[in-house]
This record gives C-alpha cells, sequence and structure tokens, in this order.
C-alpha cells in the first residue's frame, strides 16, 4: 500500500486569512475572504467533510463511485429513503446501479461524518460489485458528488447476517459494527451479497426479496475531499 500523502494548506497571502478546516467538523469550513484588490487564497482538501453552505441535503443527492483496484468505474450511487436492502433499496439495485439509504434507518450522504452505507448486488444487474470481496485494507474508494471527490480508504472487511438483528444493526450503525457510539469520522459500508459462499455451505435461505442470509461489508474511513 503506497502511503498517503496528507494535504497541506497553502500559505495565504499577507492580505488574505484563511480559516482552518476543523477536523471532525461534518459542517462547511468558513474562510475569510481577501481584499478585492487580492487573488483568493487556494484551500487544499481536508481530511474530512467540507459542505458548502449552498450545498442540497447530501444525502439525496445521486453520487458516483469509482474503485479502481476492482475495475469500478463512474456507478451511479442513488440514494432512496429506507435501509439497506429492503424493497426499495432492491429496485434501486435491480438497475444495475448502486443504492444508498437515508432517513431514520439509513446513513448520512458522502463525505459526511458517520455511515455513508452503499449496497449493490454482487451477481445480478450486470454484478457491479462481483469483485468487492477482493478488496483489501488501503485500497482507495472515490465518491464524487455535489462538486466535490472524496476519497476513502479501506480499513477492514465485516459480515453482515440478514438472520440477525443485532448484525444488521451492527451493519447500519453510524459507526459500522458499534451500534449506540458517537461517530467522530466519516465512514463508508461497501456492502454486496455472499451468494456464492453461502450456497458453496448449503446456506439457501433467502428473504422475501431475494436476498441470501449473509452480506460482505467493506469498511473505510475518509481521508481526503477536493473540488471535482
Amino acid at each position: 500500500m503506497r502511503p498517503h500523502r496528507a494535504h497541506r494548506l497553502p500559505r495565504a497571502c499577507a492580505a488574505a486569512a484563511v480559516a482552518v478546516l476543523a477536523t471532525g467538523c461534518a459542517g462547511a469550513a468558513a474562510a475569510v475572504p481577501p481584499p478585492a484588490t487580492t487573488a483568493p487564497a487556494r484551500v487544499t482538501a481536508a481530511p474530512q467533510a467540507v459542505t458548502p453552505a449552498d450545498r442540497t441535503d447530501p444525502r439525496t443527492g445521486t453520487a458516483e463511485l469509482d474503485i479502481p483496484s476492482i475495475g469500478v468505474s463512474d456507478l451511479r450511487v442513488v440514494p432512496y429513503e429506507g435501509t439497506t436492502d429492503d424493497a426499495a433499496g432492491t429496485r434501486v439495485q435491480n438497475r444495475g446501479v448502486a443504492a444508498s439509504p437515508y432517513g431514520e434507518e439509513g446513513g448520512v450522504g458522502p463525505g459526511e461524518i458517520g455511515n455513508y452505507l452503499v449496497t449493490a448486488h454482487r451477481l445480478s444487474a450486470g454484478g457491479p460489485l462481483r469483485d468487492l470481496p477482493s478488496l483489501e485494507k488501503g485500497d482507495k474508494v472515490l465518491v464524487t458528488e455535489g462538486g466535490t471527490l472524496y476519497e476513502y480508504r479501506i480499513t477492514g472487511t465485516r459480515q453482515t447476517s440478514f438472520r440477525s438483528a443485532r448484525s444488521l444493526a451492527e451493519q447500519r450503525a453510524e459507526v459500522p459494527g458499534r451500534p449506540g457510539e458517537k461517530p467522530a469520522k466519516a465512514m463508508i459500508t461497501l456492502s454486496t451479497c455472499a451468494t456464492p459462499e453461502d450456497d458453496a455451505a448449503g446456506n439457501v435461505w433467502r428473504d422475501a426479496h431475494g436476498n441470501p442470509e449473509h452480506r460482505i461489508d467493506k469498511i473505510g474511513v475518509l481521508v481526503s475531499s477536493r473540488a471535482s
């Protein structure tokens, strides 16, 4: 894994002051505008979410997903109000795109503090996440939404059981795997079915939407954000 290069803020010109981006803050970072006769100071990416003040709810905006290490490129991520792999989410995935739930039982939007949930099929509807299980720690995940490119890095792997309320709560928690814990970072959960693994083990259980018992979840953390 190549080491991640931290982004640095450029030095402001003598007449301009730039506010420091706050680590762990989901809101926008304000900048002190320079005088009209001075060129605006540029601000590079910060390792936490940067949300422009005029941006609409990031949970409801369609995003694009790129995972270079497994060949995923420009995969649409369609938001819906609900929870992971419910009827509404399954209908979205059946269109061959990824789905991202929001609302009381859903997640946050791209770059926000909390758990950005993204699910897509592994075998059916074109299998956009067919190679997700091979994603490794340190691999790059890019999400573009609202004019901003968010870069996450994979930190671990989880397995979710659809037959366990506890397991589902861990998948959908604001901090993946830790229900009830207050989030301090922007994180992502990429999820797809474990159908081949379940079938190989003789587990042919399916829910009402045709999902097998287990899901393979890849967890990542936001490392930078910048204008796309």
